[in-house]
């Protein structure tokens, strides 16, 4: 593959302007491959080749649609370490998590939208009147570095299994495991135009996107202040907008909970090197268990492994980027500087892993809900610790947030757990360390993002309903 290409209209194809960026190993520093930043004419000529392909394409029959992404699935599996070998280089997630985890969130994705499309009728009866479920259209998809494969997989498969077409943006910084993936649809033999792939930066192709006349929806995963950026570009052709952002999720431990849930808790935080965005970053203990919790919470984090993205093993990797490394530098920083107490890690890197982009697990406690590390996603290892002495309070610092993706909550009561899980205003909570199913929504409230990824709510946001009534006759 020549990384320098897009894939546009079922065939690689150079850039209308090559624009050189290379690709970075944060476990390294130096870089694994060179792309080239589009522009708004490499956005025009994707565009209209999904423009051409949707009238084909959105009149194929739904075991038409079935059998590409079925064609794609047997091929996704069949590249499960190419896949994963492009994660490690692009984004640093470590070699054996990026062929599980990382692999596996978009494998499920691609299979669940398998199911709920065999079971999903285009056309449906209600008394008198029918509703039918036609494709949006031509469809932007943006997404981020930190899942690869599950944000471009909650975009890709429900797109092509409601009959859009669509133009994918992969990050600039870890396009890689995309480019492999356009690979296998061009494979599977779907047709061309259906899927096209531009590279480029948030103002070249991101921006030539969202504003592109023929363009009707624009699905977004990201951080808040670009889905703002993209909402008011979209506006003006009131295109339709799919946000999944940011993320501050409280975990709520009450001092019943079970003797795992601190330590969890903060393993969970630093997954994926603390790069989710809907980790549990601030962690809310019942008082008479937060000494305890802290305690605990600073031996997690001063044991647990970290290193190169290439070595086999359980551990978490590098951050992404030089510049995201700062920033969590900074915010780091800021906790000090406001007054947190600073139990685990802090600035710098850690000890033997001064190449790369590596943080030290760090964990802050008696931190007030309105300090900067509270309030901010720092998207890396880095939890905060709050105590609380009520159920109310509790509730109230969890939802003291502009955010409302994922909150948690540990309590052996269930009666408990039920009640706060209702007062949290998030789109998804998790109740003593269980994992929500394939077959959920994922998205959240406020200023997390507007609509819901997965399953079937996943396929409806590519959908417009017509209702009709008459018999046609």
């Amino acid at each position: 593959m020549d990384t320098t290409k897009f894939y546009i209209n079922g065939a690689w194809t150079a850039p209308s302007d090559p624009a050189p960026l290379d690709v970075i190993d944060p476990s390294t520093g130096a870089a694994c491959a060179t792309i080239s930043l589009g522009n708004a004419r490499d956005v025009d000529k994707a565009v209209a080749a999904a423009r051409s392909a949707f009238p084909s394409w959105s009149s194929t029959s739904k075991e038409e649609r079935l059998a590409a992404l079925e064609r794609l699935l047997a091929l996704y599996k069949e590249g499960q370490a190419e896949i994963a070998h492009a994660m490690t280089q692009e984004m640093g997630a470590p070699k054996d998590y990026a062929t599980s985890a990382q692999f596996d969130a978009g494998l499920v994705h691609l299979e669940e939208t398998i199911r709920v499309l065999s079971g999903f009728d285009f056309e449906q009866t209600r008394g008198k009147d029918r509703l039918f479920y036609d494709p949006v259209g031509v469809c932007a998809l943006i997404t981020p570095w930190n899942w690869p494969m599950n944000q471009v997989l909650l975009k890709v498969a429900p797109a092509l299994a409601a009959g859009c077409t669509m133009v994918l943006k992969p990050s600039e910084i870890a396009p890689l495991s995309s480019m492999v993936l356009a690979g296998m649809i061009d494979k599977a033999d779907i047709p061309a135009g259906v899927f096209n792939l531009v590279n480029g930066d948030e103002t070249g192709v991101g921006s030539a996107l969202t504003s592109h006349p023929d363009v009707d929806l624009i699905s977004f995963t990201g951080s808040t202040r670009a889905g703002t950026l993209i909402s008011k570009a979209a506006a003006d052709g009131i295109k339709r907008v799919a946000l999944e952002l940011g993320g501050k999720g409280a975990n709520v431990v009450f001092a019943d909970a079970g003797e795992d849930a601190v330590r969890r808790g903060v393993l969970h935080c630093f997954d994926n090197t603390g790069q989710s965005c809907d980790a549990p970053t601030r962690m809310l203990v019942e008082r008479n268990r937060y000494a305890q919790a802290v305690q605990e919470a600073q031996h997690v984090a001063e044991t647990v492994a970290i290193g190169s993205a290439h070595e086999p093993g359980d551990h978490i990797g590098p951050l992404v980027s030089a510049a995201h490394w700062e920033k969590v530098q900074g915010l780091i920083q800021a906790g000090i500087d406001e007054g947190a107490r600073l139990v685990a890690g802090g600035t710098g890197k850690p000890k033997g892993l001064e190449t790369g982009f590596f943080a030290r697990p760090t964990v802050f406690a008696d931190v007030s809900n309105d300090m900067t590390i509270a309030q901010e996603e720092v998207f890396g290892p880095v939890l905060v610790m709050i105590p609380f002495d009520t159920e109310d309070e509790a509730i109230l610092i969890a939802n003291d947030t502009p955010y409302g993706l994922g909150n948690y909550v540990q309590t052996r009561d269930a009666e408990k757990a039920t009640r706060v899980a209702r007062a949290l205003r998030s789109g998804m909570v998790s109740i003593n360390g269980d994992y929500l199913g394939t077959d959920m929504p994922f998205g959240g409230f406020k200023q997390s993002g507007i609509g819901r990824e997965g399953s079937i709510w996943g396929l409806e946001e590519y959908l417009e309903v017509k209702a009709v009534t008459g018999d046609g006759a």
